[in-house]
């Protein structure tokens, strides 16, 4: 589940209190480690994922950065020692095979509007200008980030990560015909070299706004990919095909409402999704204040599946799951 450790967890809360900073909770490793096993413990999930952020390879380029609690990343502060190599090498210790352990970087697109932007912004006016105004200086900043992404995401694997993410969060601020031109290549490139160091690692893709996008993340090479919450799951598969793996797309906001409304919502996602190449996660993150009674619902449902008498009669009929 993305996002699963977090704000919405009392234990989490308890300790942000006694580490008030961001950067300090994602860059040591016992809080990184504890952090991450939170919700493992809590909701004994499939997956753990590093606590982490997208912006931690950045101080390799000489760019601080802080995360503030309301403004959200801020490109300015010094840099705290990073923790990732022993905090998933302890992870992959503690969980064994009960569960993967999941990495995740950011793609270069969304690296770079950080970096451009300083920050978190509704237009991403300053970056855009840059692919008209800039573009060599741009193209040459995509370039090294994602080299650094490459070589950040082999070292999450040789250290002991299962299946790596790949967000291009701000992706869909783009217009289809820019994120070809300006994201899509890099994320290529990413894929590529990750395959040829490492073969048998999945490689997911996910952005936030993906509608106008899908065909175009397939074309990646990316393994599986990531719908968001505004995706209707069986169009989606339809465009992407059957033989496309997908991951998804439970709307964060179900976990807010009546457990019962959250239970028909999997099932439904699941029958659209239908019985084969399909991860189930939700479209988001896990939302600030979200009832952690919501969380643990949903891994209870989600282990309590039975795909033999999902997909018989009404539900097939009215799904119509992907073959």
């Amino acid at each position: 589940m993305m996002r699963q450790a977090g704000r919405y967890m009392a234990v989490y809360r308890k300790l942000a209190e006694k580490y008030p900073s961001f950067r300090e909770r994602s860059e040591t490793t016992e809080l990184i480690v504890e952090i991450s096993l939170q919700p493992w413990r809590a909701f004994q999930p499939d997956g753990v994922i590093i606590f982490s952020d997208i912006l931690t390879p950045l101080p390799a380029f000489g760019i601080s950065f802080d995360i503030e609690e309301v403004k959200g990343p801020v490109i300015q502060s010094p840099f705290v020692r990073r923790g990732v190599k022993k905090s998933l090498k302890i992870l992959r210790n503690e969980v064994g095979e009960k569960a993967a352990v999941l990495g995740f970087v950011g793609a270069p697109w969304t690296i770079a509007t950080y970096i451009v932007e300083g920050g978190t912004t509704r237009t991403y006016t300053n970056i855009k200008r840059m692919c008209h105004t800039a573009p060599h200086v741009l193209r040459t900043l995509l370039s090294h980030l994602t080299e650094a992404i490459s070589d950040y995401i082999v070292y999450q694997v040789n250290c002991g990560a299962h299946c790596i993410q790949i967000f291009d969060s701000w992706g869909g601020q783009l217009p289809p015909d820019v994120w070809d031109r300006w994201s899509k290549p890099y994320i290529k490139e990413i894929v590529s070299a990750v395959k040829k160091k490492c073969p048998g690692t999945p490689l997911v893709l996910y952005i936030n706004g993906n509608g106008g996008l899908l065909e175009r993340m397939k074309d990646t090479g990316a393994d599986v990919i990531g719908l968001d919450w505004t995706v209707d799951m069986a169009d989606g598969r339809r465009r992407l095909g059957s033989q496309m793996k997908v991951q998804g797309n439970v709307d964060p906001a179900y976990l807010f409402g009546p457990l019962p409304v959250l239970t028909d919502e999997i099932h439904r996602v699941v029958g659209c999704a239908g019985p084969r190449g399909h991860i189930l996660n939700l479209g988001h993150g896990v939302l600030v204040r979200t009832p952690e009674e919501a969380v643990a619902h949903f891994f209870d449902v989600v282990r309590g599946l039975r795909y033999e008498t999902l997909f018989q009669d009404s539900a097939t009929k009215q799904f119509e799951p992907v073959a």
